[in-house]
């Protein structure tokens, strides 16, 4: 029986990959259980090392790492059989590791050697108790900061694509608004707080103001100057299928102009969370700026430290969506920005 040779050597070829890939995972499989040795060593910290903070242990601490190093042996042995998930852990392992590492330095430094003393450096384990103590209050601040939010940055988000929409296509709007746009915008949104507090009728409606103002500003530059700079070329090729006013605007400029706008989308966002939780300070009932400004007062840093870890996760989820969406929109952009 004749042997294709082209065949034999295409076989020899794949089982040799094969033993590659298998032999690869068994090296690198080590190296992904760095973390679980990194929780395990926090967790053996943690609870055999005596505590130097006054302060009754609550335990959140322990079971956040046990949970933790559970779900990650389990994504361990699932990287066995998924190729995928066997990248990815890779990639993590680094990052992975040195968090835990630093987290219970955190610890150490805190509640087991005291170098950092209470009340203005809690240990991890209190700072995290706070999202079992006192998770309903949070929960209820979470939601009105969302609320006011997304109210806030929809109408800023609106008023800037149609002023600067108008301003990239009009002349004469750009003629007129450029000097307004360039005396105001420029002025932090949190130095109308004096102003805010006297127009409107309540501090909600007063910080509603704020971040519309925060939004406005790079939204506005940021599309007019992508209008602006929309190539002639492709309104000269639409004027000659036959394109009118409203189809060039809306068809060929706005499109054109998506890279800009987002820009000025992202810039918006990251303006809108500083007023945010500076309005929210001006004496609205929830939120988390209120939060805030309410633990300080009753020196409980430890949830302030709770809740600058809960905006942080909101923030930077409202920005992943974003750039998600992004990226649906400018398909051919995709990955261009990474977050």
């Amino acid at each position: 029986m004749a042997v294709n040779p082209l065949n034999y050597s295409e076989n020899i070829s794949i089982h040799s990959n094969v033993g590659i890939n298998s032999k690869t995972r068994k090296i690198f499989f080590p190296v992904i259980v760095l973390p679980l040795f990194a929780f395990v060593l926090a967790l053996h910290l943690h609870l055999t090392l005596p505590n130097n903070q006054e302060f009754n242990i609550r335990y959140t601490y322990a079971a956040v790492l046990a949970t933790a190093a559970v779900l990650y042996l389990v994504l361990c042995l699932l990287s066995l059989k998924i190729e995928t998930l066997s990248r990815k852990l890779k990639h993590f392992v680094p990052l992975v590791t040195v968090a835990v590492l630093l987290l219970e330095l955190w610890d150490l430094a805190t509640l087991k050697f005291a170098l950092l003393e209470l009340p203005y450096f809690p240990g991890p384990d209190k700072v995290l108790s706070v999202f079992r103590d006192d998770w309903q209050l949070l929960l209820i601040s979470t939601l009105h900061s969302i609320r006011l939010m997304f109210i806030a940055y929809l109408i800023g988000v609106s008023l800037g694509l149609v002023t600067g929409i108008t301003m990239g296509w009009s002349k004469k709007v750009n003629y007129w608004l450029t000097p307004f746009l360039r005396i105001i915008g420029p002025i932090p949104a949190t130095a109308w707080i004096p102003v805010a507090m006297v127009v409107f009728p309540n501090t909600f409606s007063a910080s509603v103001f704020l971040i519309v103002l925060a939004v406005w500003f790079p939204v506005t530059v940021m599309t007019s100057s992508g209008i602006a700079n929309v190539r002639n070329s492709f309104f000269e090729v639409a004027k000659t299928l036959g394109a009118d006013r409203k189809y060039l605007i809306f068809k060929v400029a706005i499109p054109a102009a998506y890279p800009n706008i987002f820009i000025g989308l992202f810039m918006g966002m990251g303006s809108s969370f500083l007023t945010l939780i500076v309005g929210e300070m001006l004496g609205v009932k929830a939120g988390l700026g209120w939060y805030i400004n309410w633990a300080q007062g009753w020196a409980e840093l430890h949830k302030v430290y709770a809740s600058l870890i809960l905006m942080a996760v909101m923030f930077s989820s409202l920005l992943t969506l974003l750039f998600k969406f992004k990226d649906r929109v400018l398909i051919w952009q995709k990955g261009l920005i990474k977050w």
